[in-house]
């Protein structure tokens, strides 16, 4: 394996990443996923294609294509072993690539992550944001955790790998075309659960 430029995209890119995939799959996390984006796409036109940074191994994806059975979908992921994974979702494309580094061909309806940026070293930051914004076309969602304030937490008894933020706030800090159209929040107690996750949809206008 090649190495990345900073020691998050390693460890994701390596067998922390391979772990991860196993832990994260399973039909009651797609019934969560596919709730979860019911209410964001609710609030949407209808969407010809999405692309997600981060994918893993398609969970959230698996969901979107219920939902928007026509839609393109596109997948950026950093773990070879997902991508492999993320391959077999009928329609689905993939790149094998670290976010900061995906050029896409042309911008989607949706560009999204779901907890991908708070695994992100807080100086790359800007580049993660750059990624997303050209990425779409007119939509982006954030679902990370939120923090009023950058704070760092321990991430499964690692160092310098979750970070919690206003990620969304520092967007609209930095792209002043982007507005807010809705935001919500999903507890771990949930019916449809998510693990405390908030999230933000903003429009380019």
């Amino acid at each position: 394996m090649t190495p990345f430029a900073t020691e998050q995209e390693n460890f994701w890119a390596g067998n922390f990443g391979d772990e991860y995939t196993q832990r994260s799959r399973g039909q009651e996390a797609i019934a969560a996923n596919t709730s979860f984006f019911a209410r964001i796409l609710s609030r949407l036109p209808k969407l010809g294609s999405v692309v997600e940074l981060g994918a893993n191994i398609g969970m959230n994806l698996l969901a979107l294509r219920r939902l928007l059975p026509a839609a393109r979908l596109s997948a950026v992921e950093i773990n070879a072993s997902a991508a492999q994974e993320l391959r077999r979702i009928e329609g689905v494309e993939v790149t094998v690539s670290s976010l900061f580094d995906f050029a896409p061909s042309s911008p989607a309806d949706l560009a999204f992550t779901k907890g991908v940026l708070i695994h992100i070293a807080p100086e790359r930051l800007p580049d993660a944001y750059a990624a997303l914004y050209r990425s779409s076309a007119r939509f982006i969602v954030l679902a990370e955790y939120f923090n009023p304030t950058p704070v760092e937490v321990s991430y499964r008894g690692h160092t310098g790998k979750l970070f919690k933020r206003d990620f969304a706030g520092e967007m609209l800090d930095r792209y002043f075309d982007l507005q807010v159209v809705d935001y919500g929040f999903v507890w771990r107690r949930d019916v449809f659960a998510q693990d405390d996750l908030s999230w933000f949809l903003l429009e380019k206008r």
